[in-house]
């Protein structure tokens, strides 16, 4: 396993790793990995066949070990992984209704004119690509509801950091909701292809900072997931300094 993969959290029935970007969390039928999955059942073999498999563009079915949520390749950040089959579907629950509370931190193209916003378009399929989401006008297929919650942490010349809250689950949803207000992810290929890359990343511009839950025994846990190297790199371009996940940045003129 090449890229290295850091436990934030570990107890009897959840483990909380921080995902780096350039990996997918389990295998889809193309991509030839690195996975997140090969690297639980290498280091959590007892976990191999906890949860539900799933089933590829490709048809071939693939384990997924404790998985109850997902990021996107280049989304680095917090993932859950359930160690028994009791804390997966109890995790699968809350998710589903809505009982963790996840906050993300982007930098985004342009600004915002309100400090706090609440971005509620469904999302459906793009009318031009199969590969995207939309949350704008023309989407096709079924619309499903999407909310997603942001604050301005910083502003500064050509971009925004954002501290976001995603109320719901869509696949994409926080870039195609900041797409849909002309403010996509920096360095987003699908839903910013055309945008110069900015702050030094490669890679889109997302991370998956924070989790808050209770556990199966009715224990808050707040998980945070230190920022990579890319991000820390940009807050020193922006000279914003060290970034505490417990506090906000100062706006900057």
């Amino acid at each position: 396993m090449k890229k290295e993969i850091k436990i934030i959290h570990d107890d009897e029935e959840i483990v909380a790793v921080n995902k780096p970007s350039g990996m997918m969390v389990h295998p889809d039928g193309f991509d030839t990995g690195p996975f997140l999955t090969d690297w639980i059942i290498e280091n959590f073999p007892e976990i191999e066949n906890v949860g539900e498999p799933v089933t590829t563009r490709t048809g071939s079915e693939v384990k997924r070990p404790g998985i109850v949520h997902r990021l996107d390749k280049d989304t680095s950040g917090l993932i859950l992984v359930a160690k028994t089959d009791m804390s997966f579907h109890y995790l699968k629950s809350l998710f589903k209704n809505k009982q963790i509370d996840k906050t993300y931190h982007a930098f985004v193209y342009g600004s915002f004119k309100k400090d706090k916003g609440r971005i509620d378009r469904p999302i459906g399929k793009s009318s031009k690509n199969f590969r995207l989401w939309s949350a704008q006008r023309g989407a096709k297929g079924k619309l499903r509801n999407a909310i997603t919650e942001y604050e301005v942490l910083g502003r500064y010349e050509d971009v925004s950091f954002l501290q976001i809250h995603p109320l719901t689950g869509r696949t994409h949803q926080i870039r195609v909701h900041m797409k849909a207000v002309n403010t996509p992810v920096v360095c987003d290929p699908l839903y910013a292809p055309k945008r110069d890359p900015l702050l030094g990343f490669k890679r889109t511009a997302l991370h998956a900072s924070k989790i808050n839950f209770k556990n199966m025994n009715g224990k808050e846990l707040f998980i945070r997931a230190p920022f990579p190297e890319d991000f820390k790199n940009a807050f020193d371009i922006l000279g914003i300094g060290d970034f505490d996940l417990g506090t906000d940045v100062r706006n900057k003129a």
